[in-house]
């Protein structure tokens, strides 16, 4: 490596990435831990959470909220569908678009599962201000959005 490039643990910056991303991890770990009861994961309830939100979303529409591609969708939709968690209608205009919905046991199974994720966060977060807390969103979201710009530059 040329002496005049910097590593990037000497960069200002690095320490708070690697602090995000590290607290992201444990976090999914101790999500993925708190949810097993309810044999379910964090992907499940990411999107349990999304059709609870927004009923009759389409797979795409899903697919692009929460930044994957369709065929993650392919292979946890089933499963879920089986599980009788959603189910997918045609779309009444569009032949071609399923739309998703809760099933009464998809519904329950939610909300019991944000009940979960809602105290994990309230335990981990507890000793932090509201206001700290509001502070780390509002950075995380212009993050978001500035990496979101870039992968829309690339395509």
């Amino acid at each position: 490596m040329n002496k005049n490039q910097s590593l990037p643990w000497d960069h200002p910056r690095f320490r708070s990435w690697i602090a995000v991303a590290r607290a992201c991890q444990l976090m999914q770990q101790s999500l993925t831990r708190s949810l097993a009861d309810l044999d379910i994961k964090p992907p499940h309830l990411d999107i349990l959470v999304n059709l609870y939100r927004f009923e009759g979303i389409s797979q795409q529409e899903l697919a692009r909220k929460l930044l994957v591609g369709r065929s993650n969708m392919s292979m946890l939709l089933p499963q879920m569908e089986k599980r009788e968690l959603i189910e997918r209608r045609g779309d009444a205009r569009d032949k071609r678009v399923l739309r998703l919905y809760l099933t009464a046991e998809g519904r329950r199974l939610t909300e019991a599962a944000m009940a979960i994720q809602t105290d994990l966060i309230e335990r981990t977060l507890s000793d932090e201000p509201i206001e700290q807390c509001m502070a780390t969103a509002t950075s995380m979201e212009r993050i978001i959005a500035t990496l979101l710009k870039d992968l829309s530059d690339d395509d």
